[in-house]
């Protein structure tokens, strides 16, 4: 690789010092690099990526998995394949440690790694019969309650058949490698990353039946926001990779399919996703 993208967040690189550190060695190596630390619209990411897209042969992300999410969700449609580099605690997606970072960069201008792709979900919400949203996740989209401790009541329909009614806190919607995500605190499976599946996992259930289901990344999931009779609505809202929210009223659908598009991520490591697994959930 000859040029990088590096895109940083500036609260997790303080005065960009560990930005600063991976420009001068890109440099050295005869690379060059673009750096973009602030906030970025997508409108602003447009005229970015116009320009980037021909020329940068690999995006380094600076941050967390938050970051990384972010930055594969606004860059996607350039196709330019990103590196994770963890700046803090603990990140499945980030793959590069600070410790492990110069050499890293060498496999990258040497041409020492691999390419893997990670399927995206592909999300709109409907209210009325107007599309209001489109977007797409990365991890997963999640439906949630925001505001006071009362249950959901929302129905879920895959292929136009109805899967099942729920009562709970939420319900989440995940890819695989948002597996050990969300979904993962909720007590839904852990998937390998390059499987092609969704995963539907509720959110604290009322019932002692319900498990988290396991979908082909085809099907076509709706999830219809209902009201409970006698009960004053229930402040909902949807959200895509934890960074993007939208308030719900009952009535609104919120339609999921597997994205067209694809996230292409850098690896530099053979390592497999057990070893890796084993590791995060030791520390």
């Amino acid at each position: 690789m000859k040029h990088f993208m590096i895109v940083t967040n500036k609260g997790k690189d303080p005065g960009l010092a560990r930005t600063e550190e991976i420009c001068r060695y890109l440099e050295s190596a005869g690379c060059s690099v673009s750096v973009y630390a602030d906030e970025i619209s997508g409108k602003e990411w447009e005229a970015i990526l116009a320009k980037e897209k021909e020329r940068a042969e690999g995006m380094l992300v600076l941050g967390g998995d938050g970051t990384l999410l972010r930055a594969a969700r606004d860059t996607v449609e350039s196709k330019i394949p990103l590196l994770g580099i963890n700046l803090g605690t603990l990140g499945y997606l980030a793959e590069v440690e600070q410790s492990s970072l110069i050499p890293a960069l060498q496999q990258l201008v040497d041409g020492d790694y691999m390419l893997e792709e990670r399927m995206l979900l592909a999300g709109q919400v409907i209210r009325k019969q107007q599309r209001i949203l489109e977007t797409r996740a990365l991890n997963d989209i999640t439906i949630t309650r925001n505001g006071r401790l009362q249950m959901l009541y929302f129905q879920i329909y895959v292929n136009g058949k109805l899967l099942k009614e729920y009562h709970a806190d939420g319900i989440i919607v995940a890819t695989p490698t948002g597996s050990t995500g969300y979904n993962l605190s909720a007590g839904g499976p852990i998937v390998e990353p390059s499987a092609k599946v969704t995963l539907l996992t509720p959110v604290c259930a009322h019932t002692l039946q319900t498990r988290s289901v396991i979908l082909r990344a085809e099907d076509n999931i709706v999830i219809r926001i209902g009201e409970r009779e006698g009960k004053a609505a229930q402040p909902v809202e949807v959200c895509f990779d934890g960074n993007q929210n939208l308030g719900l009223a009952p009535g609104d659908e919120v339609h999921i399919t597997r994205s067209n598009m694809v996230t292409t991520i850098i690896k530099l490591k053979e390592t497999s996703f057990l070893d890796v697994l084993n590791r995060k959930m030791s520390e």
